[in-house]
């Protein structure tokens, strides 16, 4: 097996991912294709951690892996080096996309019951009376309209990326260690056979 193939691999997986979570988490600021004033916004999506936390912090990482299975001895082995350091802060960021994307699903949207008010409604929910299990009560929030079923879907969305994107890192934490002990690749001895007349 190559780790520098599997290296590359993981690169190019991991940039489609960070570019999702980029777009979710921009998708975030304007509930259901509103345009509101910055203090109706749910606090959790000014944490961006899809932007930076599943995005550019797992870009980094990803530019290095494609990069990782150079030519050269040293190269290789510094290249995988830095891609386990790198990985590791990948990894880092999108657990922080996790925990956020986590909050914000458990905590819910801010939005107007019908009074002109912005407030959360559903912060003191119990474990046993949450929300997210009740979608009559998501009826509750009337502006922005389905701010809720869009705070959901997009929260889940950024929640799954984010543990995807910390397994992939992982994953090449653990072959950057491989390839920087082992160095990048196997080498395939030839064996030579002479065929006897």
């Amino acid at each position: 097996m190559c780790t520098g193939k599997c290296a590359k691999l993981i690169g190019k997986l991991l940039f489609p991912l960070g570019i999702l979570s980029i777009t979710a988490n921009l998708l975030l600021y304007f509930p259901n294709g509103n345009i509101l004033e910055m203090e109706q916004i749910t606090d959790f999506v000014w944490y961006f951690h899809g932007i930076v936390g599943a995005g550019l912090l797992v870009f980094l990482p990803a530019f290095m892996m494609l990069g990782a299975g150079g030519d050269g001895c040293c190269a290789n082995r510094c290249g995988m080096l830095l891609s386990v350091l790198l990985s590791a802060l990948g990894t880092v960021g999108a657990a922080y996309c996790v925990v956020i994307s986590a909050l914000g699903l458990v905590k819910g949207p801010l939005c107007d019951k019908g009074d002109g008010e912005y407030v959360y409604p559903f912060r003191n929910d119990t474990d046993e009376d949450n929300y997210l299990f009740d979608q009559d009560r998501w009826s509750i929030c009337r502006k922005p309209e389905n701010v809720v079923l869009w705070n959901v879907v997009l929260f889940s969305i950024l929640l799954g990326l984010g543990c995807i994107e910390a397994v992939l890192c992982l994953i090449q934490v653990i072959n950057g260690v491989i390839g920087v002990i082992c160095g990048t690749c196997l080498r395939k001895r030839k064996v030579s056979s002479t065929a006897v007349a």
